[in-house]
């Protein structure tokens, strides 16, 4: 694809080939754009020749109207052409990525990375910051003592060479386009576009240059996509995105109504992370990061590769030391104890029907877990420690979770979020079996 540039003429006016009026205009009336307009108000916008208003006003007749197939293509093919695209061909290792919509309680990149690199497979993945109810992988992983998340570009390729599995910071070359429109749309009302969330989330990943990619899209009250039907055309159009770039790509659906495992917060999430490295850990977490790694060994030509025995047996575990070693982190340090905790106990006998992920993430948040800006710090112990999850009976005065916060006056607000969180049905009353991967999409 090449990229629309502005023409100079004499006495070096800059001439534009489009009007960004008639860009919108054609968008605004239910047309389609043609590729020439796409790579050039892609373009002309992160130039600043596009402003932002009018960018604005693009955004939202996409909202309302949609984008066809070859127009998100092409969109994505030029937000990934405003930057740098990385290269993984030097490596002597097959590479294989993963990314997730984001939901409560998302732990997987930890255990699945070094899963993934004890067959062989390098795993770069770059990751990012948590904002709101969910939580970021970079977070989590900085409540290892002396571990960090920025590396260059030749010691990432490095530590996937020698070590196999990398997990970073992304550099700020990557779809600079993105990261412009991606600011505007959280602020304009149009972030629910499954056209500009599809091609904000694969044009960064087919930037990053692997050669397969998995994606875990998620559905229920803790996800971004509540609806599953909009998690499955996110999925299919993700999906698209990626084979039209030469990217072998598969996404599951996955469950995200309660949350993932026993623990949302960044030590707390580490904690839980390293059970299911030492063969171990809550069934939801180790049934999503083996099914994950089957799909990414799979793609990288690893099919017939034991997962379960690579837990089992300590090699994951193995690679994860040397993945925190080698971006300066202590595997072996213990992890931070919040200075304060409460307990949240049940009123009434029964068993667990449901459990909220929403109310769980937004608990964690208000005890300093999460941020609700960038750049704001977060706290690494605290978080929500779930004791009864789903299907589990319960008693009276049972401990249903633990509050852990270093800043006690934050537990009121906390224990707000998590009123009702606990759907507890009457004794004797059936609960349904909770299934993880819902389906796949390839």
């Amino acid at each position: 694809m090449s990229t629309t540039t502005p023409t100079s003429t004499a006495g070096d006016e800059i001439v534009e080939p489009f009007d960004a009026i008639d860009v919108i205009r054609a968008k605004r009336d239910g047309g389609k754009l043609e590729p020439a307009q796409i790579d050039w108000v892609v373009d002309a916008y992160t130039r600043g020749v596009v402003a932002e208003e009018q960018m604005s006003a693009l955004a939202m007749a996409i909202f309302l109207h949609g984008m066809e197939r070859e127009e998100i293509s092409r969109w994505t093919a030029a937000m990934i052409a405003s930057g740098e695209r990385m290269s993984f061909d030097a490596l002597s290792r097959p590479t294989a990525d993963k990314h997730s919509t984001g939901g409560v309680g998302d732990k997987i990149t930890l255990p699945l990375a070094p899963l993934v690199a004890a067959f062989g497979v390098a795993v770069p993945q770059l990751s990012g910051r948590g904002l709101g109810h969910t939580g970021g992988t970079l977070d989590k992983l900085e409540a290892i003592p002396g571990w960090r998340a920025a590396l260059s570009n030749d010691e990432m390729m490095a530590q996937l060479e020698g070590v196999g599995a990398v997990i970073c910071a992304a550099g700020s070359g990557l779809a600079p386009a993105d990261r412009k429109l991606y600011a505007l749309r959280d602020v304009t009302g149009t972030v629910e576009s499954i056209p500009l969330i599809a091609s904000s989330i694969m044009s960064k990943k087919i930037a990053e240059g692997t050669a397969s990619l998995v994606l875990d899209v998620k559905t229920g009250a803790g996800a971004f996509m509540r609806e599953e039907a909009d998690a499955r055309e996110l999925a299919r159009t993700m999906v698209d995105l990626g084979t039209d770039a030469g990217v072998r790509t598969v996404a599951l659906l996955t469950d995200m109504s309660a949350p993932l495992g026993r623990t949302v917060g960044n030590a707390l999430e580490v904690r839980e992370s390293l059970e299911v490295l030492a063969g171990g850990g809550p069934a939801d977490v180790v049934e999503l990061t083996l099914a994950l790694a089957r799909e990414m060994l799979a793609s990288a030509g690893r099919p017939d590769a034991d997962v379960e025995a690579a837990l089992a047996d300590g090699r994951a575990m193995d690679v994860w030391r040397a993945m925190i070693a080698a971006q300066g982190g202590d595997p072996q340090a213990p992890l931070p104890v919040a200075a304060h905790t409460q307990e949240l106990r049940a009123r009434q006998d029964g068993t667990v029907r449901g459990l909220d992920a929403m109310g769980i993430g937004v608990a964690a948040w208000r005890l300093g877990a999460g941020r609700s800006r960038p750049g704001e710090s977060v706290q690494a112990a605290a978080g929500v420690e779930i004791r009864r999850h789903i299907g589990e009976p319960v008693r009276s005065g049972d401990v249903l979770a633990v509050l852990h916060t270093d800043t006690p006056g934050r537990f009121g607000r906390a224990l707000e979020a998590l009123e009702d969180a606990w759907d507890i049905a009457p004794e004797g009353t059936g609960t349904a079996s909770r299934s993880i991967v819902l389906d796949r999409i390839s």
